[in-house]
């Protein structure tokens, strides 16, 4: 993916392109999802390790659950 974009050099200030290889719950994606190589992955997740330590990526993101409402205990 990044020969086909051209990416010389992964940046961690890059926040829109490793964004990319995340999930939408902010899981590195696996390269054989993503389509980089060996050197371009690892790369890629240091990047985003150290995007994550910056605090210029999440290391979540909040998935919105409904709460059904329970039955009241017997007691």
């Amino acid at each position: 993916m990044l020969v086909t974009e051209k990416v010389e050099y992964v940046d961690y200030k890059d926040v829109n392109l490793l964004t990319r290889f995340v999930s939408d719950r902010s899981k590195i994606r696996n390269r054989r999802v993503t389509g980089n190589d060996v050197q371009q992955q690892r790369d890629i997740a240091n990047a985003i390790k150290n995007a994550r330590e910056m605090a210029l990526m999440p290391y979540t993101k909040r998935v919105a659950q409904t709460r059904t409402s329970r039955p009241p205990r017997d007691g």
